[in-house]
């Protein structure tokens, strides 16, 4: 089967490795989406993804303690501690005491990291987010089981996301 070429499209002709090809092509698509996303917030703000959706949760809900910037984050809390730890060195954060207990501790954006947030693109993620919103409910499910597809079978359905 040979299907007509579309600008971004590689050729098919074999269906089952046309189709195998189509995936992963999609796949890789969606990657560098994400990579040049990435690359352009550190061109044009010097922060990268994490840093950006780690100053966008603490606008949307105010000074976190970090485990709860990880739980919106979807990160580990070990992650929010390096990310919070190039934030403060530019400036965009802070680590505050407001407790007797010294040990613990809430982040909170400086004028400066409430300056960049309010400026700054929205992240890769929303563009998604918006797209599935204009998704009926049963194309959404197939997205959601497709997806689930592939990863059982990389064998990555286990592990915690980053």
């Amino acid at each position: 089967m040979t299907v007509d070429k579309k600008p971004d499209q590689p050729i098919l002709s074999d269906p089952e490795i046309g189709h195998t090809k189509e995936i992963i092509f999609q796949i890789r698509k969606l990657m560098q989406g994400g990579e040049l996303y990435s690359k352009e917030l550190n061109r044009k703000y010097m922060i990268s993804a994490a840093q950006l959706n780690c100053l966008l949760a603490l606008q949307d809900h105010g000074p976190l303690p970090p485990s709860q910037i990880a739980r919106h984050m979807m990160v580990k809390s070990s992650t929010v501690t390096g990310v919070v730890d190039r934030l403060e060195h530019k400036g965009l954060v802070a680590r505050v005491r407001n407790s007797p207990d010294r040990r613990v501790i809430t982040i909170e954006l400086t004028q400066e990291g409430k300056k960049l947030a309010k400026n700054a693109p929205p992240p890769f993620q929303k563009k998604i987010v918006d797209g599935l919103k204009r998704l009926p409910e049963k194309k959404i499910m197939q997205l959601i089981l497709s997806l689930k597809e592939l990863t059982d079978m990389l064998d990555v359905q286990d592990l915690e996301v980053e």
